[in-house]
């Protein structure tokens, strides 16, 4: 008789400033890129650096965004990430230099944090995924294809964590 392991699934956070835009985003790209991939093994959270926004629902922009194109919308209360579950975490996203550095600041691992754009070949190094909170909803746009763009770069690192 063989006794069955079940390896802990990886665990992706993406981390934004408040939680109600990017990085909820960024979560519900990533679960339907790996869904589409057949990835199993991941899970994907977001949380903000900041408490001002703690347990409000996503701005009505990027849900109207994510229901536009078709991703999950519904269900979302933002928090703030935590020392521990940076700690736990697998691989820590951030949507922006100074949300990597606050990560770092709280559990200073470089091994396991990284920008989102650092997975987008063609994005500019150290770019960051744009803010759309203060402008107009065709930011919702630009941050979405943003996001989007990398989702190849980020499946793959995450098969790289998955298949040591």
């Amino acid at each position: 008789m063989t006794e069955e392991t079940t390896n802990p699934p990886l665990r992706v956070v993406f981390v934004c400033l408040g939680n109600i835009c990017r990085s909820p985003i960024a979560e519900r790209v990533a679960e339907r890129a790996a869904a589409e991939a057949g990835m199993t093994g991941v899970e994907f959270s977001s949380a903000g650096t900041i408490s001002e926004e703690y347990d409000d629902p996503m701005d009505r922009r990027a849900a109207a965004i994510l229901k536009e194109h078709g991703y999950r919308y519904a269900d979302h209360k933002a928090r703030r990430i935590t020392e521990i579950e940076i700690e736990s975490a697998d691989l820590v996203v951030a949507m922006e230099d100074v949300h990597l550095r606050r990560v770092l600041d709280l559990a200073p691992d470089p091994s396991k944090a990284s920008l989102l754009t650092e997975f987008d070949p063609t994005a500019v190094p150290g770019s960051g995924v744009p803010d759309p909170w203060f402008g107009s909803d065709s930011g919702f746009h630009d941050t979405l294809t943003a996001i989007e763009a990398a989702m190849p770069g980020l499946l793959d690192r995450i098969r790289e964590l998955q298949n040591p």
